[in-house]
């Protein structure tokens, strides 16, 4: 046997030959054994790469069955689960009940059903929707499919559904809260399509990978902390799910609300405040849609006995100035230093103050006055340093020591006149080609946004990339979409000639 490749889910590859003479084909569910130890792995045919009689596993499959290279296995066809049939259920539109939606999550996470049928349940809930109870029974089967971990005293959260570039709010509100004696032991995710999640900045200040003990330890000693979930086992059939939503291009409502709850009621919380950014070029561009989520949330968090209190945000345009992982943690860290855009001050001392008056540490609507007082007297700051060196980071970095991309160049305005609009989606795309969030030092630093006036040739927006071919693409992609609209008070002349 081969030695295996690192595909990241259970398959193994064949022969052709092996393949026909065994009477299987592409996509087959099979039963890999060896020993007393057995995996279900979907099976790709391939021609010519491997000599018939050996086999390839993935490193997930070849972990299941702790198997060896020479070692020999043996091969079935493997039966239909019965999560099967629920997946074709819920594709028909019907209401699955909390045992049918249990097995597909097992099912799921102990690998015994494919991507393609993955696939089909997610799309199911694209297309069909889930009612409030199926999603009750998703998100506990989601928590009872991972770890869960024990604090001992009250937790505290807070969440945004994403899709606004630039939003390091939370290396603010967790710091804020923290300070005040709120618990908040911040799991985050790293990012999928933009060009920064906040694991992805927080780490350019500290470490973020830990295991479950050493989070608990890290959260405890700090009585907060920012850190990657990806690691921590915490309802881990979610990274299954986000791994083949994000080629499909869908994020089902149904999922997103089981997905962030699962997380939440693994590490145990007692209120959670989430964010959901709203307007042009937000995942949720109207008002009504935002309150109705808002609702959602809010009825989700009863079901279970954890409070919720829900902000709805501008996110029109990426939150302060910087879009990149050490872009945004020297504007993080500046605006704990008392400097920093107002926008992101302002977002964040009013998520941070929601986060304050749930927990009760100040009375209903003192909390944003209690969150700017914690920025203005350093309390936030001086959290925010104890965290980054309980999870392994140098407290005492400042703004300027955070490297950034050496390759830079600017985009200018073309004329006098106001910006009128900064668009999100090219705003991130941009980024993500001068390659963040990989690459740490790249992004867009933001010099003017929506109102701002500026004159011909007044720099709009700067791109920071590590390598120079990525500058160049992220350039010439910026040319391309024109991410910052300046428009003249002149706005058309007709007719066109004279």
């Amino acid at each position: 046997m081969p030695e295996s490749f690192p595909a990241g889910r259970r398959i193994i590859l064949l022969s052709a030959q092996d393949a026909r003479e065994a009477g299987l084909r592409p996509y087959d569910r099979v039963r890999v054994s060896l020993d007393s130890k057995s995996a279900t792995a979907l099976l790709s045919v391939v021609e010519g790469m491997i000599p018939p009689g050996e086999a390839v596993l993935s490193l997930e499959l070849r972990g299941a069955l702790e198997v060896q290279s020479g070692e020999e296995v043996t091969l079935s066809l493997a039966g239909r689960p019965k999560s099967f049939d629920a997946i074709r259920k819920k594709m028909r539109g019907e209401e699955l009940t909390p045992e049918e939606i249990r097995a597909i999550v097992f099912d799921a996470a102990n690998y015994e059903i494919g991507e393609l049928e993955i696939a089909a349940f997610l799309l199911a809930q694209e297309f069909k929707g889930m009612n409030m109870n199926e999603i009750v029974a998703l998100t506990k089967a989601m928590v009872e499919a991972g770890s869960t971990v024990d604090f001992g005293r009250p937790v505290y959260e807070k969440h945004s559904i994403g899709g606004v570039p630039g939003n390091k709010v939370s290396l603010l509100i967790v710091p804020i809260a923290a300070s005040l004696g709120v618990f908040i032991p911040k799991t985050s995710s790293r990012a999928i399509t933009s060009p920064a999640g906040t694991a992805d900045t927080m780490e350019v200040l500290a470490p973020v990978e830990f295991d479950l003990e050493e989070y608990k330890e890290v959260a405890l000693k700090a009585g907060g902390c920012i850190v990657w979930g990806g690691k921590l086992d915490l309802a881990p059939v979610d990274d299954i799910f986000i791994r083949i939503e994000h080629p499909l291009g869908i994020d089902p409502r149904s999922q997103m609300l089981a997905s962030i709850f699962s997380k939440k009621l693994a590490v145990g919380i007692q209120g959670l405040v989430m964010d959901i950014p709203t307007g042009k070029g937000a995942k949720v561009e109207d008002l009504k849609d935002a309150e109705a989520l808002a609702s959602q949330f809010i009825e989700l968090g009863r079901r279970f006995d954890v409070r919720v209190q829900c902000g709805i945000t501008y996110g029109g345009q990426p939150v302060g100035h910087a879009v990149g992982p050490a872009l945004e943690a020297r504007e993080a860290l500046e605006a704990l230093m008392g400097g920093g855009p107002a926008s992101l001050i302002e977002k964040s001392t009013s998520l941070a103050g929601l986060l304050l008056e749930l927990s009760g540490v100040t009375t209903k609507g003192a909390g944003q006055d209690a969150a700017k007082e914690a920025l203005r007297t350093g309390r936030a700051l001086d959290k925010m340093r104890e965290i980054i060196e309980a999870q392994g980071g140098d407290p005492k970095v400042e703004p300027g020591d955070i490297p950034v991309g050496e390759y830079r160049v600017e985009l200018r305005a073309p004329a006098d006149g106001y910006v009128t609009d900064v668009d999100n989606a090219s705003i991130a795309t941009i980024a993500r080609l001068a390659g963040a969030p990989s690459e740490k030092g790249a992004g867009v630093l933001l010099h003017a946004k929506q109102g701002y006036k500026v004159k011909k040739g007044d720099v709009l927006l700067e791109i920071f990339a590590e390598r120079e071919s990525k500058l160049t693409e992220a350039y010439e992609a910026a040319v391309r979409l024109r991410p910052v609209t300046v428009e003249g008070m002149l706005l058309r002349r007709v007719p066109e000639y004279l």
